[in-house]
């Protein structure tokens, strides 16, 4: 790899790449056989664990925190899943699987290893559908239907627990083998207890899950060589051999006393949610608490859901990845990925996936995507350079640049995604509702509407984009910017559309119902809430320019003056990054019970799915998707603006 990127983009500098494709080298389960993995960890991780009696007892609205170190092919995770799904039906009972992988497995590799196993190809099927390419950092795979929610950590181990926050009930202390030939097939190595690979037992590490785990917390493993059953007791396990599997004459079991402690944590009974702000961050935060079982109730002064910035027609898909692979970028990517997996339910109903082709349109454009590819090697799947020649195939219609293809990318219906978002059960609308005054009250918080209207919540969330600094008890603390922006729908019949969006300095979707979205405006100190034609003019002159073949039989200024448009206004902040999290002080004491969930900008689609499924993890006290590094990067707290010190 080159250039001075603190992180590699793809997961490890240690994978080969042969054709432009990665070649995973194999640890931990691939090892076992058709006839011996499965038996093998049922036996090892979920009996010595104890998992089917604890599994049974997690009540609903609670959740069961199993840790592994080295994910391998996912065999010992799809055995748990298959466990718990015999053992537990509670509807918002949640197995959380938190694993870590330095070597992942291609997709490819994935599908051929787990054919291994017919009687999981059910659950193996949904993996590997939501199975991520092979990035560095930590990838939230939400799966049946949230009772089961997979946090799978590409890279190092020792870095991946200590970015991430939370308890395991259980330990699969497993993947600690040496490397295999990758061309040797898992099927043709029996052996359950391969060599042990010292770089990863060492005391730092066994410190680590330590740190991860309390009173109660078991753990089992293959592995009972060197000083491994020493390091497991200095960190506070009671440690002890049992009969091993198959040619494993001993395996190591234990865990953390605790008198009369069961195994599972109980999560406080949900509690009322007020989420001010029906736009897409407000309706995919509320479908994602309602799923989980809490009582949710959307308010918005509007008479329905998307009435402001997701009420346009259409809305692309993207982001735009930084040179160096810092927590800005990893931030961007996941949550291009997860929007990506998690808008495939929608598909032909709210979600298109056409692709999407970001055009080095310009010297300057064309000088950061150079200095890009030559910094970063993503997979395929991810994006894919392209020429000119093959952007216009690909858009069918004549392209004048090359640039970045993200072939899961595409284009969604705002609108449409969120009726259907808040049309869940546990979701309360709450319309025509103009909060006058946020005010806390005996440990609940109580808005009062401008007609004198009241309603109390045990939580709040600030959902309500360029609105939000009016509602934030702390007002004028906050730096928050109020961006006009205007999309142009452009008659079909008049432009020549591309199959996919393209994107530049604007973007242009494909046509839809009759017209084709154009846009959109960057107007910072516009407060002009009506269309007009010179931001329709501005439009239509950018797309000429990005693609002259599209509106080369039209006249622009024509169009301009009889155009539809739509008028929106987004918040941004100063750093022009996300806010999500419990409001702070500036001091960074925790303002009790509301949270903040804005700050999107221009990217509201890509961002809010992953940012929705993080609020969700903290409201409901479970273990949060996100690593502290981009954690911090929402902070609300870096949002107050600097004290004036008294001259």
């Amino acid at each position: 790899m080159t250039g001075t990127s603190p992180a590699p983009a793809i997961a490890t500098a240690d994978i080969d790449w042969q054709n432009d494709q990665p070649v995973s080298r194999a640890f931990g389960d691939v090892y076992y056989s058709r006839d011996s993995g499965l038996e093998a960890a049922e036996y090892v991780f979920l009996r010595h664990n104890c998992l089917a009696d604890r599994f049974a007892r997690v009540p609903d609205g609670g959740r069961f925190v199993v840790g592994e170190t080295g994910f391998g092919t996912g065999l010992n995770f799809l055995a748990a899943w298959r466990l718990w799904q015999q053992n537990n039906t509670q509807p918002h009972a949640c197995l959380h699987f938190i694993s870590v992988e330095p070597y992942p497995l291609a997709r490819e590799d994935l599908i051929r290893a787990l054919a291994l196993w017919p009687e999981l190809a059910q659950l193996a099927t949904e993996l590997i559908e939501h199975y991520p390419p092979p990035i560095t950092g930590t990838h939230r795979l939400v799966l049946d239907r949230g009772r089961v929610r997979l946090t799978l950590c590409f890279g190092d181990v020792n870095p991946a627990w200590q970015n991430l926050e939370f308890t395991a009930d259980a330990w699969f202390l497993d993947g600690f083998a040496l490397a295999l030939d990758p061309a040797l097939s898992p099927a043709l190595n029996p052996p359950f207890n391969p060599p042990l690979n010292p770089g990863m037992w060492n005391n730092r590490a066994i410190a680590t899950i330590s740190e991860h785990s309390g009173p109660g917390t078991s753990f089992a493993t293959p592995t009972v060589a060197g000083q491994v059953p020493e390091m497991l007791a200095d960190a506070g396990f009671c440690v002890s051999w049992v009969d091993g599997f198959g040619d494993n004459r001993n395996i190591l079991i234990g865990d953390i006393p605790a008198a009369q402690h069961t195994g599972i944590d109980q999560l406080p009974t949900p509690e009322s949610i007020g989420i001010i702000g029906a736009g897409i961050a407000g309706c995919l935060l509320a479908n994602n608490l309602a799923k989980r079982g809490f009582k949710v109730t959307l308010i918005d002064q509007a008479e329905s859901v998307a009435a402001e910035a997701s009420g346009n027609r259409q809305g692309a898909l993207y982001v735009k990845l930084g040179v160096d692979f810092n927590d800005q970028t990893e931030l961007a990517l996941s949550s291009l990925l997860f929007s990506q997996r998690f808008y495939r339910q929608f598909e032909d109903n709210g979600w298109h996936p056409t692709g999407l082709i970001q055009l080095a349109y310009n010297e300057s454009e064309a000088d950061r995507q150079a200095r890009f590819l030559a910094k970063n090697r993503y997979p395929p799947a991810v994006f894919q350079h392209v020429s000119a020649d093959q952007a216009s195939r690909l858009a069918g219609i004549p392209v004048p640049h090359g640039g970045l293809w993200f072939p899961a990318s595409g284009w969604l219906q705002p609108a449409k995604l969120c009726e259907a978002l808040a049309d869940q059960p546990g979701i309360a609308q709450r319309m025509s509702f103009r909060v006058g005054a946020l005010e806390e009250k005996e440990a609940r918080w109580r808005l009062t509407s401008s007609r004198g209207e009241t309603l109390t919540f045990d939580r709040i969330v600030l959902c309500a984009g360029p609105d939000t600094p009016e509602l934030i008890p702390l007002k004028g603390q906050y730096r928050m910017k109020r961006i006009r922006g205007q999309i142009t729908e452009v008659p079909e019949h008049c432009i020549n559309t591309p199959s996919l969006v393209v994107c530049g300095p604007g973007y242009i979707n494909p046509a839809f119902d009759g017209s084709a979205l154009v846009g959109a405006t960057f107007d910072l100190h516009d407060p002009c809430p009506d269309v007009t034609t010179i931001s329709n003019l501005e439009n239509l002159s950018m797309l000429a320019g990005l693609l002259p073949e599209a509106l080369a039989q039209s006249d622009v200024t024509e169009i301009a003056e009889y155009a539809r448009g739509r008028v929106a206004f987004r918040c941004t902040t100063h750093d022009y990054q996300p806010i999500a999290g419990p409001m702070k002080t500036r001091e960074g004491e925790l303002f009790s019970g509301v949270y903040l969930f804005t700050g999107l900008g221009s990217k509201g689609l890509t961002y809010s799915p992953l940012l929705a499924e993080y609020l969700g993890d903290l409201l409901s006290g479970q273990p949060p998707c996100l690593p502290a590094n981009l954690i911090k990067r929402l902070e609300t707290q870096r949002c107050h603006r600097p004290r004036v010190e008294p001259s």
